[in-house]
């Protein structure tokens, strides 16, 4: 089975995990999207995958594109696409 498969977002809005702005009701959007990712037995797969192929848009595996900005430090360049799923 796939890390996809057994995500705690499956059969959640897909728009909650893309907000609009950066401020205002859509921080509480951001926390109601991380907290299904708090509770998602792949999140740590999710965020893996999300750094890997440098997506910019959304929460993945509990992190805005902010922070996963951050963790790739100052090289924000995109990474080439996972081969596979991971």
């Amino acid at each position: 089975m796939r890390w996809r498969e057994r995500a705690a977002c499956l059969h959640v809005d897909p728009e909650l995990f893309f907000p609009i702005s950066h401020s205002g009701p859509t921080l509480r959007q951001i926390d109601e999207a991380k907290a299904v990712c708090g509770r998602c037995p792949v999140a740590e797969q999710c965020l893996e995958w999300a750094v890997h192929v440098g997506q910019a848009d959304g929460i993945w595996g509990g992190t805005t594109e902010w922070e996963r900005r951050e963790m790739r430090g100052p090289d924000t360049r995109r990474a080439r696409p996972c081969p596979s799923e991971l």
